[in-house]
């Protein structure tokens, strides 16, 4: 893209990129997608707004699985409700007899202290605008298939995604789809990827001592912890500009006057490939038993979980593409949320998926994980952009169920990748 100025809450909405000209596959099928999500806007962005005005942290998304599985069950999906997990849901929408099975997503949680400064409530939504256009092509034009819109608890450090599909809740699916708010360029829509990412804990135990009268006598797991952090500091300067390493710690009982002999540290490690990222965490580990022994204490290094970078399905991403280029705006390979990392990431391993960004209008350092993306993701202007990748997305989906040699082809794209990754 040539504009690669973010979006500003100022800046004039109609103002688009040019369009491309050229037909998309099946413009009937797109025309009946557009014509029923601006039917149904009012109530989408009534539903967005609802979740928006409930945040609720990882698994406890109960608000939202209530909210989320009235809304669908008043548009005549078959509802499921605690599916596999608490706070997780299915909708189910078939179409005659046969046909292939397409895959949505929606997630629903927040962050602390910041409710949906991810803005999870326009990627709820945007599953659900999916999968209604989907119903509505597929009545108005007689179509085969299936749609399973699946509402994901804790994408936020749960690994929702990951139970779920452990617990089989993503067998049936042909493809997966879903989308994500971002900073970016005017009315565009990314297909950047994200980083893979591992989760770290670090335990050091040590031996108390009074910090004044007997020092000597005790192990400092406080010192431990500190020296790791820095031992990582400095391993930055060697690590790639494209990995990420960071982390917090803490302790328990902690007090001036006594020789800590606990510190726990969580650390995440991330590179654009699950293999690079595993490399950079063997050297973050030598940085936390390099402490240890400084420390004379003892660590325990668990890996607890660990994200794949999101491979986008090339024929999808075409697709898709092409459907934005010649009906909505503009397509962007640099913004996105490519430095963050997503537990859809594991689902694109497993089964063709897309998983695009979408440009939202943020103030300066008001991206993803800020207050000021918290009130972003509330805006007209946003539930509209959102509006137009869940078209674009569902027009991506009808494809899926209804060419067939176009489905090959997405097929064929996900063995290469499994290939190409060893």
């Amino acid at each position: 893209m040539s504009d690669m100025i973010a979006w500003r809450p100022e800046d004039d909405p109609n103002i688009r990129p040019p369009l491309q000209e050229g037909q998309v596959y099946r413009p009937d099928i797109l025309n009946v997608i557009e014509t029923s999500l601006d039917g149904l806007s009012g109530e989408l962005r009534a539903l967005s707004l609802d979740i928006h005005d409930h945040p609720e942290l990882r698994f406890e998304e109960k608000y939202a699985h209530d909210a989320y599985t009235a809304f669908m069950e008043t548009h005549g999906f078959q509802v499921t409700k605690n599916h596999h997990l608490e706070t997780a849901w299915v909708a189910t929408y078939t179409h005659r007899q046969g046909g292939r099975v397409l895959g949505i997503n929606s997630e629903m949680d927040a962050l602390p202290g910041i409710g949906h400064a991810c803005g999870h409530n326009l990627i709820g939504i945007s599953g659900v605008a999916v999968a209604l256009a989907a119903k509505a092509a597929m009545e108005r034009l007689n179509i085969d298939g299936r749609v399973v819109l699946l509402g994901t608890p804790a994408e936020e450090g749960g690994f929702g995604k990951i139970m779920l599909y452990e617990k089989g809740a993503y067998d049936e699916m042909d493809v997966c789809l879903m989308c994500h708010p971002a900073p970016g360029p005017r009315h565009s829509i990314s297909l950047t990827g994200c980083l893979a990412l591992s989760f770290i804990t670090v335990e050091y135990q040590g031996h108390t001592a009074h910090a004044g009268l007997s020092p000597w006598e005790g192990q400092n797991a406080l010192d431990a912890a500190v020296l790791a952090y820095n031992n990582i500091s400095l391993l930055r300067q060697q690590i790639k500009p494209t990995h990420r390493v960071h982390g917090i710690f803490e302790g328990k009982d902690w007090a001036p006057n006594i020789i800590p002999d606990q510190a726990k540290m969580q650390w995440l490690v991330r590179a654009p490939m699950t293999s690079e990222m595993e490399d950079t965490r063997r050297r973050v580990t030598a940085c936390f038993e390099a402490a240890a022994l400084a420390s004379g204490c003892t660590a325990q290094i668990t890996v607890t979980s660990k994200l794949n970078e999101i491979t986008q399905n090339k024929a999808l991403g075409d697709e898709l593409a092409d459907v934005v280029l010649k009906r909505y705006g503009a397509i962007d390979y640099e913004w996105g949320i490519k430095s963050a990392s997503t537990d859809f990431g594991n689902i694109s391993y497993l089964m063709p998926g897309l998983h695009p960004g979408f440009s939202i209008p943020t103030i300066p350092d008001g991206g993803n994980h800020t207050l000021g993306f918290t009130e972003a993701a509330r805006s007209e202007v946003s539930h509209d952009a959102c509006l137009v990748v869940s078209k674009a997305l569902a027009a991506v989906g009808m494809r899926v169920l209804t060419d067939e040699a176009f489905f090959q082809k997405v097929k064929d794209t996900f063995e290469e990748d499994k290939k190409l990754r060893g």
